[in-house]
């Protein structure tokens, strides 16, 4: 149906004109017209999308966190009465 729609309306156009056209000036009347719709048609055509080029961006490095277990620094605890070291976790 879309591609029978301009050859219509296309057919309607030369009908009246042709009883008073005389040395080819159908011809250049189809010839301008096909040529002006290809110029409107390429010109109000939707333009392909092109996609950026992908770029490579580097993760940032992973540090491991090393932690292990020690001996706190000795406080003195009153309810027990007696000096205590707990343990403490270290991480570098």
């Amino acid at each position: 149906m879309k591609k029978l729609l301009p050859l219509a309306f296309v057919a309607l156009c030369l009908v009246p004109t042709a009883s008073q056209a005389h040395d080819g000036q159908i011809a250049a009347g189809v010839a301008g017209g096909l040529l002006g719709g290809m110029l409107l048609g390429g010109a109000l055509a939707p333009r392909p999308y092109y996609a950026p080029a992908p770029v490579y961006v580097e993760p940032e490095p992973v540090y491991e966190r090393r932690c292990y277990w020690s001996r706190g620094e000795a406080y003195w605890d009153d309810w027990r009465e007696r000096w205590v070291r707990p343990r403490v976790r270290v991480c570098d």
